[in-house]
């Protein structure tokens, strides 16, 4: 992969990461934001918890989203990411409020689309120059 391509892979896959874990582990805290604020009205009827342990079996899905990405499953943890982050916009846009964070996470789940798209290119990538150093080295043999 070009080097330009790879330096961008790894920003993307370093910040996608890193965000939800710490998002996730700040549901347990509430150091960032009183995160109760974020939950629809709507949800927490039809939700049969309370809204802290709801926030913290959320806490839980984002690290391991972000977990995901900073490991070995970048590709499926951006794709999940990106979806993630199209619900929690949609969940603040049917409340009616937020619309600045709505955007903020729609421009992160085109960034998660694109950081899955770009670990498909670099695995393809490093799979055909295996294959084909591979081959020379069979063609090398005989």
């Amino acid at each position: 992969m070009n080097q330009r391509l790879n330096s961008s892979w790894w920003a993307l896959r370093i910040g996608l990461g890193v965000a939800p874990f710490l998002a996730g582990l700040d549901k347990f805290f509430n150091l960032l934001t009183n995160w109760k604020l974020y939950l629809n009205p709507l949800a927490l009827r039809v939700i049969p918890v309370d809204p802290g342990t709801f926030l913290h079996a959320i806490g839980i899905v984002e690290m391991i989203v972000g977990l995901a990405i900073l490991t070995r499953w970048t590709r499926l943890g951006a794709y999940v990411a990106s979806l993630w982050l199209v619900a929690i916009a949609l969940n603040l846009v049917t409340m009616g409020v937020f619309f600045d964070v709505a955007v903020r996470d729609i421009l992160l789940a085109l960034a998660a689309f694109t950081l899955a798209r770009l670990t498909e290119v670099r695995q393809a990538t490093a799979t055909n120059s295996s294959a084909y150093k591979q081959g020379l080295v069979r063609a090398s043999a005989t």
